[in-house]
């Protein structure tokens, strides 16, 4: 999960790209990179932290053009630590690129062997996004054939970097002297939207992972960009697109209406509040049938992405809705904090419970999903410290009992709460009196209802189904190997690295 931006104005880009990276923060605080391109000169400066560090005037000012892209990076592969890891990156040949990446190339260590002995290219990184990158030069290489590179071109090499690499990935790319070319693999696993903005000095174009970032700039939410498909836009604001894919499906990951997306986005055609809604309401009937004599006094959410869902389950059960818990918002998201004890010891410092609301209650606590369990445990213990009667804990989302290898930080069985076992096993793991999961048919239902038009979606940290084909049972054991034999080897030190390092599967 990370966010990009790719931008073609009339105007300098620099101040547009900043702020669309702002309102994308939520996909990645590891790092944040903005490339611009002036002529056939790129400008570029990337670096670790928030985007309003990474940033000062001075780097702002040396950022012209008015074609750029932008990337913000969660952590789940190389090096959490090294600047050599944001995006986007740059070859210089054949044409000069730079490229951001969302998602993942599940066969990335196959594709970084075959760029070094047959296509003679180098790989200086841990990223799948640089593979990426050089699968993209090599193929416009072989495209161009000596002659000048024309949209045809880029589209067949785009072609053959779908038949080429396998898994999720969303990607924006600048192509020195020709544009802003953008495109989606051919499951439409990680989300890409396209919008316009009509100005007096013609028409500009922007993409982005989600639609709020469109919103927020003034442009005009067009539509999703397909699986498979390329689009093209040159210097001059010229719009050209492509399905360049054999066969493409609409496969979205579904667990971007879970948690991943802002609430006021639209990906797919799909509304990520409305979608969180049903969820909340679906969960509420379930609680109804299952537990028809459970004694509640209030419905608390875990801020800020389970709130909609908690809602609309308090209105179902006829349950007071309050907050109990109030957000320290300069405390990044737990979830993609690398390290499992970096994100225990987080908890307290980014939740702080508000005692009147617990104490003596019958207390039914919300979340958007239960992923490992340490940020759940410590919740339900606020809970208690606060006097709490009974605990109970609702997710959501169903049970998260497999690996996700589509660019989310859950990589090992071993480390999911709900593998392996009940909910009543892992009620008592996280200290709460009962524990309420969403049902995968309800969860499809519910995203679904707002798109009918998509078969299927990703739900394979769900249901174990890997859309892609190509993810076999020995390649999970091979990550989760590199994994665990990391953390015996170098304890918290190599946790943080192998948090963010998954060998056999490298993380945008």
């Amino acid at each position: 999960m990370c966010g990009i931006v790719g931008i073609v104005a009339k105007i300098p880009v620099n101040q547009l790209l900043y702020d669309g990276l702002q309102l994308l923060q939520h996909r990645g605080q590891d790092a944040a990179g903005i490339a611009t391109a002036d002529g056939s000169t790129f400008h570029m400066h990337k670096g670790l932290g928030l985007v309003r560090d990474v940033f000062r005037t001075r780097d702002m000012r040396a950022l012209t053009g008015n074609v750029g892209i932008a990337h913000c990076r969660y952590p789940t592969a190389g090096s959490a630590s090294s600047p050599a890891e944001a995006q986007p990156f740059y070859v210089n040949s054949p044409f000069g690129i730079v490229l951001g990446h969302n998602g993942n190339l599940t066969n990335s260590e196959h594709l970084r062997a075959e760029l070094f002995e047959q296509d003679r290219r180098h790989v200086n990184t841990n990223s799948d996004s640089e593979v990426l990158l050089n699968v993209l030069a090599h193929e416009l290489h072989d495209a161009a054939k000596g002659h000048k590179l024309d949209p045809n071109d880029i589209f067949k090499a785009v072609g053959q970097v779908y038949r080429r690499c396998h898994g999720a990935y969303a990607a924006v790319t600048i192509i020195a002297g020709h544009g802003l070319l953008a495109f989606r693999d051919p499951h439409g696993i990680r989300p890409l939207v396209i919008g316009r903005n009509v100005t007096p000095m013609g028409t500009e174009f922007m993409v982005a992972s989600e639609s709020v970032a469109l919103d927020a700039l003034g442009f005009e939410l067009l539509r999703d960009v397909e699986p498979g498909e390329a689009i093209l836009i040159d210097e001059g604001g010229n719009f050209y697109n492509r399905i360049c894919a054999d066969a493409p499906q609409k496969n979205p990951c579904i667990f971007e209406y879970v948690y991943l997306a802002r609430p006021d986005s639209v990906m797919d055609g799909i509304s990520v509040y409305e979608t969180r809604l049903k969820m909340g309401e679906s969960l509420g009937n379930k609680i109804r049938r299952i537990a028809p004599d459970l004694k509640l006094d209030v419905v608390i959410p875990i801020p800020d992405t389970s709130r909609p869902s908690a809602l609309q389950l308090a209105l179902k059960l006829g349950v007071p809705y309050r907050e109990g818990f109030i957000k320290n918002r300069y405390i990044g998201r737990t979830f993609i904090m690398p390290g499992q004890a970096e994100r225990k010891k987080s908890v307290r410092q980014k939740l702080n419970a508000i005692g009147f609301e617990f104490k003596g209650k019958n207390v039914l606590l919300v979340d958007d999903s239960i992923v490992r369990g340490t940020t759940s445990r410590e919740i339900v213990q606020m809970a208690r410290d606060c006097g709490a009667n009974k605990v109970y804990f609702a997710s959501a989302a169903p049970p998260v009992r497999f690996p996700n290898v589509y660019g989310i930080d859950m990589p090992t069985r071993q480390e999911l709460l709900a593998t392996g076992r009940s909910d009543a096993e892992i009620a008592l793991e996280i200290g709460a009196d009962a524990v309420f999961y969403q049902d995968l048919d309800d969860l499809v239902h519910d995203v679904r209802g707002a798109a009918p038009g998509i078969d299927r979606f990703d739900a394979s940290c769900f249901d174990g189904f890997y859309i892609t084909g190509d993810i076999t049972p020995e390649y999970l054991a091979d990550i989760e190997a590199h994994r665990c034999d990391g953390e015996t080897r170098s304890g918290n030190e190599s946790t943080q690295q192998l948090d963010l390092n998954l060998s056999a599967v490298e993380s945008a």
